[in-house]
C-alpha cells in the first residue's frame, strides 16, 4: 500500500502530463478547475491516466459522479444542493470533505469539491488504505 505522498506525487505527475500545468501548481488544495484549469474532456483523460498510472480500474461516475451537476431536481433546489443531495455525495463520495461545501451548496461550488486531495483520497480508499 501506497503512503499518502507516494499517491500524491503520482497524482502530481499526472496532472502535470494531463493539464499541462507547471508540478508547483499540484498541491494537495488544488482545485482541479478553478486552478489548474480542466476542463470536462480532461476529467476523461485525468481518469485515464490514473487508471494507466496505478494499475486499477474507475468505473465511470465514482470518481467524479455527473448526477448531481445535472441539476437532478431530487438534488438541488433554487440552485443549491439539498439535504437529499448532500446525503448522495456522502454516498457517492465517502472520500470528500464536504464540510466547507455544507455551509455553502449552491452548485456552481460543487467544482470546489474536486481537488488534488479528493484524487488522493479516492485512490487510498481504492488501493485499500
Amino acid at each position: 500500500m501506497p503512503t499518502q505522498d507516494e499517491i500524491f506525487e503520482k497524482v502530481r505527475t499526472t496532472l502535470v502530463d494531463a493539464l499541462n500545468v507547471d508540478e508547483d501548481e499540484v498541491t494537495m488544495k488544488s482545485r482541479l478547475r478553478g486552478d489548474l484549469n480542466a476542463e470536462s474532456i480532461d476529467f476523461l483523460d485525468i481518469v485515464f491516466r490514473l487508471e494507466k498510472q496505478f494499475g486499477i480500474k474507475i468505473p465511470r461516475e465514482e470518481l467524479f459522479p455527473e448526477s448531481i451537476f445535472q441539476g437532478d431536481p431530487r438534488f438541488v433546489t433554487d440552485g443549491k444542493v439539498n439535504a437529499e443531495g448532500i446525503r448522495e455525495l456522502r454516498e457517492k463520495m465517502p472520500y470528500a470533505d464536504l464540510s466547507d461545501f455544507q455551509k455553502d451548496p449552491r452548485l456552481e461550488k460543487m467544482e470546489d469539491l474536486f481537488t488534488v486531495e479528493l484524487i488522493v483520497r479516492y485512490l487510498q480508499s481504492k488501493l485499500g488504505g
